[in-house]
């Protein structure tokens, strides 16, 4: 099946509310990657409990990444990656709009399965914050989806919008926020039949970071009503640069995942809410790193490390 044909199946949604069957909803995750998810053995400890999930993961290389043997992994109650794969290959290169296409495409396979109801791309340098009952219950019954919007009066934001010479997106409507995202069944498949303004960043031939740039865009136009926006997943820009802050085997402490959980004290919303819990996942934390969270995440989630 190739991606025209599976960006049509995607796009199928049923007419009739009421399923003739029982379904369980499930939450894909979706990976991003450079190469294999070493954080995987982490995630897996975490996932205890869990009710039901299911997890998409594409696999790239570097620099210039390749979208290929990708595969649907699902947690559902009693079994564990039980794996699909993916078929249609592309080659993907960062900075570039292939990245949209990619995440078109794992949003694509995943919707294919009708129980997905809430969709999270992550990269493999992502951690959970929480276990996963408590990751699977906040995403399932929230009324949002939780895409970053922000407007970047600088070069790296409205400094990139190459628009001008055609219409379709104003500059009040350029907008800036991270790839790593989560979202629901209904953005999904608006997502994935896109024949409006995706087709607009294919006109960019270069470097145009359209992964910071096409969703967030495209949320705050026609969905910002159901848009928290802002992402789940932590990354410390403190320190400036093109990439987030990378945790070292040394920084993993208990106060340190603590914290990420809040954003350092911030107060949230959720479902209209106040709440602590902020974020669900942080980012980058590279494999050197696995020992030192095994070995303190059990006690910050009380899940087991074995």
């Amino acid at each position: 099946m190739n991606d025209t044909e599976l960006l049509w199946r995607a796009s199928m949604t049923p007419r009739i509310p009421e399923y003739p069957f029982h379904r369980v909803p499930k939450v894909a995750f979706m990976f991003m990657t450079r190469g294999p998810v070493v954080l995987a053995r982490y995630g897996r400890s975490s996932s205890k409990g869990i009710e039901a999930c299911t997890q998409s993961m594409c696999t790239q290389s570097h620099p210039t990444m390749h979208h290929h043997t990708p595969k649907v992994q699902f947690f559902v109650a009693g079994e564990f990656l039980v794996r699909l794969q993916i078929q249609n290959t592309e080659e993907v290169e960062w900075g570039r709009v292939s990245q949209i296409e990619a995440e078109r495409r794992l949003l694509a396979n995943a919707l294919l399965d009708i129980a997905n109801q809430r969709f999270v791309l992550l990269s493999e340098s992502c951690i959970p914050l929480y276990n996963f009952s408590t990751v699977y219950s906040y995403l399932i019954h929230s009324n949002e989806t939780f895409v970053e919007v922000y407007d970047d009066p600088g070069v790296d934001g409205r400094g990139r919008y190459y628009f001008i010479d055609y219409p379709g997106i104003t500059l009040d409507q350029w907008s800036k926020g991270s790839q790593w995202l989560e979202i629901d069944r209904d953005l999904a498949i608006e997502v994935v039949s896109d024949r409006i303004y995706f087709p607009l960043f294919l006109r960019c031939k270069g470097e145009c970071f359209a992964e910071e740039h096409y969703l967030p865009t495209f949320v705050y136009m026609k969905f910002a009503a159901n848009s928290a926006y802002m992402s789940l997943i932590w990354a410390d820009w403190t320190k400036g640069g093109a990439h987030p802050t990378e945790y070292t085997s040394t920084n993993v402490t208990f106060e340190l995942l603590n914290s990420l959980r809040n954003g350092y004290g911030r107060r949230c919303e959720y479902n209209g809410r106040s709440t602590d819990v902020c974020f669900l996942f942080a980012r980058k934390f590279p494999p050197t790193t696995l020992d030192s969270l095994l070995r303190i995440a059990p006690n910050i989630m009380h899940f087991s490390n074995t």
